[in-house]
């Protein structure tokens, strides 16, 4: 008997929204069973199934034999089947029509109808360490490397124009083997809680305005109900505040976002954060990481800088000698990188610098190679994206401010309303 599609899964509310959780552990046997069945491994022959990490909704475990040593991504049900396969064919697209380097998927299943219960996948283990372990050791001039890099990476990306918004999925509607085309769009704000059961469009979307009006309307659904369940009046009042500032970014969308379809998207890494890089010695990327839920996006979208340089502006060059040194706390946390005797505010400002001067580089660098492209155009329509992102978040009456100074002919950034 198939299993539930979400089996497994339940949504827990926190203080800041809703997050997943596992209502039960993937059994460390039936990854091996799994493995040795995949990989042909003879019952005599090791297999080492260890746990590696964890992310929002993968478990990931080191899966060692005596031919190879791979990685394993179990998967909770978030978007069922989709999530799985879309990250799958974005993987082989990106390692089959770019230079982008990442890593090789061996096998996977994108069924919970298997000995493991959920969905899986299989793929090399890329060696190396992460630019965010070195990224304080760097110079600036390793630093400038690496964005010039990541600025190729997205030119290439962009010389390969999909005509919808939406996550890759291999054959499409026409299973042809080794056509990827965009299909259902896979992403946070399509599947977090309930929101996968509401009847909404779900792409591919072929106009932004169709994307943000869909984007929009499942808050709206989703306020309205919890208008209706509310309990209190702290729970009505914050649903109403939601409410209002959607109704505002829907009465602005068509000004922003005009009507009508054959739009261009490309593809675009949404959350590469520098634990997601992975470099050599020398600087030179090896492995880009963690390609869930990346899509085909507008071409407005797929020219902003990457997520790690999304960091509060600074210009001036913080002086270490200006900081006081760290406390007994930061120097032993475990979790905390070598401050080299400085406090955390030193690393914070440094951190802000380097984003703000390298944003630059990654900008110069994408222009250079892509100078068809209407960069200064995309101001508003970014803004616009990042005060839907958080319409329903902490900053819903920010994203409304925003929303209002915007209709008034303003123009300005959505942190600045």
């Amino acid at each position: 008997m198939p299993r539930p599609s979400q089996d497994g899964l339940e949504w827990e509310e926190k203080t800041f929204g809703i997050e997943p959780r596992w209502t039960r552990e993937p059994a460390i046997k039936a990854i091996e069973n799994v493995c040795r069945q995949r990989l042909i491994i003879p019952p005599d022959d090791s297999c080492e199934i260890s746990f590696h990490a964890s992310g929002a909704f993968n478990k990931l475990y080191t899966v060692e034999s005596s031919e190879q040593t791979l990685i394993m991504r179990v998967s909770l049900p978030v978007c069922p089947r989709d999530k799985t396969r879309g990250e799958v064919s974005t993987l082989q697209w990106v390692s089959n029509h770019t230079q982008v380097p990442v890593p090789k998927v061996i096998s996977f299943d994108d069924s919970s109808d298997n000995e493991i219960g959920f969905e899986w996948s299989l793929m090399e283990f890329v060696r190396g360490t992460s630019a965010y372990t070195r990224w304080r050791t760097l110079s600036m001039e390793h630093k400038v490397a690496i964005t010039r890099q990541l600025a190729e990476f997205q030119a290439e990306f962009l010389g390969c124009r999909f005509e919808a918004v939406g996550t890759l999925q291999e054959g499409g509607s026409t299973q042809e083997s080794g056509i990827f085309r965009p299909g259902q769009l896979v992403s946070h704000g399509f599947f977090m809680g309930d929101r996968l059961h509401y009847n909404i469009p779900r792409g591919p979307f072929y106009s932004s305005h169709d994307w943000m009006s869909a984007q929009l309307n499942i808050v709206l659904l989703e306020q309205t109900a919890k208008l209706e369940k509310a309990e209190d009046e702290d729970d009505q009042e914050d649903a109403e505040d939601c409410l209002s500032t959607v109704r505002k970014l829907l009465d602005l969308l068509p000004t922003v976002f005009p009507p009508g379809g054959g739009e261009p998207a490309s593809l675009y890494h949404n959350d590469l954060h520098l634990n997601n890089i992975f470099i050599d010695e020398n600087g030179k990327i090896t492995s880009v990481l963690d390609w869930e839920c990346v899509s085909a996006v507008p071409l407005w979208l797929a020219i902003t800088a990457p997520k790690f340089l999304e960091e509060t502006p600074r210009e001036e060059e913080p002086q270490r000698d200006e900081y006081a040194d760290e406390s007994d706390a930061e120097r032993e946390d475990p979790h905390s990188l070598d401050n080299e005797g400085k406090n955390d505010l030193y690393w914070i400002h440094r951190m802000e610098y380097d984003a703000t001067q390298l944003q630059k580089v990654y900008k110069a660098r994408l222009e250079e190679l892509t100078p068809e492209l209407p960069l200064k155009e995309s101001f508003t329509k970014v803004e616009f994206f990042r005060a839907v992102e958080q319409c329903d978040g902490i900053w819903v009456k920010k994203a409304g401010r925003w929303a209002d100074r915007t209709k008034q002919g303003e123009v300005l950034q959505f942190v600045d309303a």
